[in-house]
């Protein structure tokens, strides 16, 4: 559901600090608003009363957003971490967001495997198996590669910032699928998605919005994400996008 401003700058402030969430609110930013007593424990109770009342108003399909990228690429970070996320907590519930960690790397059948060359190297080909994996394994996972993709070696920070919003996943498991059959599958598989992207992608980060990919698309989502997606939801919008939640001339 929506987290208004007041979480975001919660979040953001908690994550800057380096320190995990308190004693008294032990659940990931995504859970505060799961129930009454999550709520209340993380003193975002009225917060969440309203997303539920927005969430409750919504009538149309969210604007799905897909984002084709590499872990380390730095104009990817910067996306993922000062625009897409941001508005996503913001506007969640009218915003789906798929990734597809691949980007500019290469595949090479190898026997029954596939092989992956990655622009930044062996290290982003690892992030962006340990990512294709996350999104597979974890309904956190976009909270856990944005805690990566803002750490300072993002490699590294993966084991924390999977303890910290989804604890219940073990570091075992993930890194099972890394080096195993699944994470070649996940990995062939995004590689097809954006090999097959139509126009071919010639840049990352790069952005569809409903399966369709402009140049002017690209500028808006890159620039002034939030009020391309407030524009093109063709429900009741919500407050953050103005007008008391009313619709909006065209964008």
């Amino acid at each position: 559901m929506k987290v208004d401003l007041l979480l975001l700058v919660t979040f953001l402030i908690h994550f800057k600090s380096g320190c995990s969430l308190s004693s008294s609110c032990p659940y990931a930013p995504s859970r505060w608003c799961s129930s009454p007593e999550s709520a209340v424990k993380c003193g975002v109770l009225k917060q969440c009363l309203h997303a539920n009342l927005t969430k409750s108003r919504q009538t149309a399909e969210p604007v799905q957003l897909d984002v084709y990228y590499e872990s380390l690429c730095p104009d990817c970070i910067l996306y993922l971490t000062q625009v897409l996320y941001p508005t996503w907590v913001l506007l969640q519930d009218i915003l789906s967001v798929h990734l597809v960690p691949f980007g500019n790397a290469q595949e090479a059948p190898s026997g029954s495997k596939y092989v992956f060359k990655c622009q930044h190297g062996e290290q982003e080909c690892l992030g962006n198996m340990i990512q294709a994996c996350l999104l597979n394994m974890s309904d956190n996972a976009f909270l856990i590669i944005f805690c990566m993709e803002a750490s300072t070696d993002i490699v590294a920070a993966a084991k924390n910032c999977v303890h910290l919003y989804s604890p219940q996943l073990s570091w075992g498991r993930i890194m099972s699928c890394v080096n195993g059959e699944l994470g070649n599958q996940l990995m062939h598989q995004n590689a097809l998605r954006t090999n097959t992207l139509n126009p071919p992608h010639q840049f990352v980060p790069w952005v569809t919005i409903n399966g369709e990919h402009t140049d002017d698309l690209q500028k808006k989502a890159t620039t002034a994400l939030l009020p391309l997606i407030c524009n093109l939801y063709k429900g009741i919008k919500p407050a953050v996008c103005g007008n008391g939640g009313q619709r909006h001339r065209r964008f």
